[in-house]
């Protein structure tokens, strides 16, 4: 799994690419709820390169949507692949996160 970061007006971006699966996990969460830490909690994961993400992948992302919450901040997603998204509605989780496929609207809603 790569992790790519910019910072746009103190909105943080990262890009995923790769598996988020079961071996790329505690790697991922670490680095993830670094930046939500070192920042202001305003993250935006782009997600358009992730081909395939289980269940603990899921639990990266929702780790770090609280981490978010914490710093008054929140996390969005951005670009999610059709095997993502579904498995994003499938646990509903999008009644969590806000989607976008567009990167200005994204950071619009975090500014």
């Amino acid at each position: 799994m790569v992790l790519t970061h910019r910072n746009i007006e103190g909105i943080d971006i990262v890009a995923l690419a790769g598996r988020l699966v079961m071996a790329d996990v505690p790697q991922v969460r670490q680095k993830l709820l670094a930046t939500v830490e070192q920042g202001n909690g305003k993250l935006v994961l782009d997600l358009a390169d992730v081909g395939f993400m289980d269940s603990s992948g899921l639990s990266v992302l929702v780790s770090v949507f609280k981490a978010a919450r914490l710093k008054n901040g929140d996390v969005v997603l951005l670009h999610l692949s059709p095997t993502v998204r579904s498995l994003i509605e499938l646990t509903r989780l999008q009644q969590v996160f806000a989607i976008f496929d567009d990167e200005e609207a994204a950071l619009t809603r975090l500014r």
